[in-house]
């Protein structure tokens, strides 16, 4: 499982692609070697109303939270980070050049005797099904 959620701010539609994001950061999720095909998500939400920072109106964010399952070592996640916060650089860098934008990413463990799942795509994917 690995399941990357984007929260933004409304302007940053105006300034960047946000599917483009979302597909450049699904690659490198791919990338890392560590994540099953099947257990990939990638979703972006925008935030109907936002203040950031000093409250500029051109002022934007995008906040990223991956959240995995338990199993990988700290030294993988970090390396998967840094790979998918570059590719998130790398997608934002109109955005970044200015001093009106914030980039944030979080990984998160979700404890498995506290996580359900029903996912039938895992077979599909494997050739199980």
């Amino acid at each position: 499982m690995a399941h990357l959620s984007i929260e933004y701010s409304p302007g940053l539609e105006a300034r960047a692609d946000v599917q483009a994001l979302c597909l450049s950061l699904h690659g490198a999720m791919i990338d890392t070697g560590i994540f099953p095909l099947a257990g990939i998500r990638v979703r972006a939400h925008k935030a109907d109303h936002a203040i950031v920072a000093d409250g500029l109106p051109e002022n934007d964010f995008a906040a990223l939270t991956l959240a995995v399952g338990a199993g990988r070592t700290k030294d993988d996640l970090r390396r998967a980070g840094d790979l998918i916060f570059a590719a998130a650089r790398a997608a934002l860098a109109g955005p970044l050049s200015t001093p009106h934008f914030a980039l944030s990413l979080e990984i998160r463990v979700i404890d498995p005797e506290l996580s359900w799942k029903d996912t039938p795509i895992h077979a599909r994917l494997s050739g199980k099904n």
